[in-house]
């Protein structure tokens, strides 16, 4: 059975009372729920991971090239200039998805550029908690596909 990590950055903590008409209303645990029900019919395990701390979400991004298959990752305001986490992904060897709940190119001027997602598998912003699946999605396609190559 794969592994999947689930990190969500800075805030994301806060999802149904941090600014709902931007996130929605729905909270963290829902949407882990969300990913565990999907985790069920697709044969796949999530471990989920929630820090405000840059250097929290390193660690486990480290942690996470050894013990899981692929990473899906929402680094919120990290996003636009952490490169110390830019510099993790781009030294782990499992593949990591950036996700996004709201579109940030639709947003303030600096969210509009993201410092980890040229390291990244791909980017999936703007489709609310859908992203967070189609991520797992695409992750189990490339980590299925790598297995039935060797």
């Amino acid at each position: 059975m794969e592994r999947i990590l689930v990190i969500n950055g800075p805030n994301l903590n806060y999802l149904g009372v941090r600014e709902p008409h931007i996130y929605g209303k729905k909270t963290l645990a829902d949407l882990e729920n969300e990913l565990k029900s999907l985790g069920e019919k697709k044969q796949v395990q999530f471990s989920f991971f929630q820090s405000n701390h840059e250097g929290e979400i390193i660690d486990k991004l480290y942690e996470a090239d050894q013990q899981f298959d692929g990473v899906i990752l929402n680094p919120g305001a990290f996003t636009h200039y952490s490169y110390a986490i830019r510099d993790a992904i781009a030294s782990i060897s499992k593949p990591v998805i950036e996700v996004h709940i709201s579109n940030t190119n639709q947003r303030e001027p600096f969210r509009h550029h993201s410092v980890t997602a040229p390291v990244t598998q791909g980017q999936i912003i703007g489709l609310g908690f859908y992203g967070y699946q189609l991520a797992a999605l695409y992750l189990l396609h490339l980590i299925r596909e790598e297995t039935h190559e060797a």
